[in-house]
This record gives C-alpha cells, sequence and structure tokens, in this order.
C-alpha cells in the first residue's frame, strides 16, 4: 500500500509524539519511585529512631536530636508528595477552634514497614487558630511544618503539682516550612503553635508509652501558661482541661 507524502508525514508526527509521551510518562513514573524511595527512606529512619527509643536503646533527649537532625535532611517538596499533601488537603474546611487532624497514608515503599511504631497525622490550622498549650505524659513527639507560618513556643517542663505545672521558657519564636521542633519528658516538654499565615500545616509524629515503668497516663497535659510569675523566669501554670484551654487560646 503506497502513502502519500501528506499521509507518511502524519503517520511520523502521530508516532513520534506517542514515544515522546511514553517517554515522558516513565520518566514521570520513574521520578515518583526514587521520590518514594527518598522520602521513604526518612521515614523508615524515623521507625528506626522510635523503636530504639521505645525499646529503651536511645535516651528521649538523644532521639530529640537524631529526629531533628533528621527532619533538617528532609526534602520538602518530597515529603509533600510523599503524603499526598494536595489531596489530603483539598477543600479542606478549618476547625473554629484548635486544630484539624488529617490522617495521611503513606504509600506503600520497599524496605518501609508497614507496622510504623509511631503514629502520625497532620494538623491542619486557619489563621489565629492554635495547637494549644499543652504538656505530655510518657511520650516523644516532633512536630515538622509542611506549609504555612507558626508562632512557636515551648517549655521546659520542671514541676508538678495536682493543680499546677512549673514551667520555663525555652522558645519563642517564627517557625517556617521546613522547621521544626521535638518534645520529650525531659526536654521541652510543652509546646503552643499558633498559626500566623492564611493556613497553615504540621506533620506530626508521637511515640507513646516511651517509659513502660511510667506512673503518669500517656496523653496530652493542658495547661495556661499565662500564670504567676516565679523566680528565674519559672512559671506556675494551672492545669485546665479540653474545653477550657481551646476557649483561652484555640
Amino acid at each position: 500500500m503506497s502513502l502519500s507524502r501528506r499521509q507518511f508525514t502524519q503517520a511520523t508526527l502521530g508516532s513520534l509524539l506517542t514515544y515522546s509521551l511514553l517517554e515522558t510518562l516513565m520518566t514521570r513514573d520513574a521520578f515518583a519511585e526514587d521520590m518514594k524511595l527518598l522520602a521513604g527512606k526518612w521515614m523508615k529512619d524515623l521507625n528506626d529512631l522510635s523503636q530504639s527509643v521505645l525499646g529503651q536503646k536511645l535516651k528521649q533527649t538523644d532521639w530529640q536530636t537524631k529526629v531533628d537532625e533528621l527532619f533538617a535532611k528532609v526534602d520538602l517538596a518530597d515529603a509533600l508528595k510523599f503524603i499526598d499533601f494536595e489531596k489530603l488537603t483539598a477543600n479542606i474546611k478549618h476547625a473554629e477552634s484548635g486544630e484539624k487532624s488529617l490522617r495521611a497514608k503513606f504509600p506503600q515503599v520497599e524496605g518501609l514497614p508497614t507496622n510504623l511504631v509511631f503514629g502520625h497525622q497532620v494538623f491542619a490550622l486557619g489563621q489565629g487558630r492554635s495547637v494549644v498549650p499543652h504538656g505530655h505524659n510518657n511520650m516523644a513527639t516532633a512536630f515538622l511544618i509542611l506549609k504555612g507560618d507558626f508562632q512557636g513556643k515551648h517549655y521546659d517542663r520542671l514541676e508538678d503539682t495536682e493543680t499546677h505545672m512549673i514551667i520555663r521558657p525555652t522558645i519563642d519564636r517564627a517557625f517556617k516550612a521546613g522547621e521544626h521542633s521535638t518534645v520529650s519528658d525531659y526536654k521541652d516538654n510543652v509546646h503552643w503553635f499558633k498559626a500566623t499565615s492564611e493556613s497553615a500545616y504540621i506533620f506530626n509524629i508521637h511515640v507513646m508509652n516511651v517509659n513502660p515503668e511510667s506512673k503518669n497516663r500517656t496523653g496530652r497535659v493542658y495547661i495556661d501558661p499565662a500564670g504567676e510569675k516565679l523566680s528565674e523566669g519559672r512559671i506556675k501554670a494551672r492545669r485546665i482541661g479540653s474545653d477550657e484551654v481551646l476557649k483561652l487560646y484555640g
């Protein structure tokens, strides 16, 4: 069968376009796999560190140091793709008070455990809304700012009574995307993050029951940091309930 010059040109161009599209798709898929491997690598490292602190092989403060070092190496763009951030936050309606918790689903990656020892979530906040001031019992926690801006505060937890917590400020500064902080029973135990941009997002991980011999029930302890000022920068902060802390700071 003979082809006219026009038919031959159209067929050739069609083949070239098909090949070009196929090459683009293959490159994109290869990039996606590379991205998943890179992001999955730091997720695996995070799981290994959390397993070590949970098994008492790593001090909580050393876990904080190593997690901060790990988060400092994270490529934020890869992390956002890894958790499918755009889909996760599409058409989101922020909570009227406090944060909205979103469950990020990780893709299956070779070498990444399916049963992670840490819990994880994404906190979504509108401007002026807060992850309200609270301490932690028997937990190791880390924050990575995914998008937006926050004013972040941390306090060391020095002493507890039935009605109050004695704290001392350690961090009070602006946080932007890519920055991070950590919490343990021994350092920077209390934190409070307030969104200063129109919307802001935090990737949170938490290791529960890090000390099996602890007598404290694992979880949050809400406080009012606007308490009585004591010597040496200490604050006598009231222990309060979740409703009151949301009313004051949410």
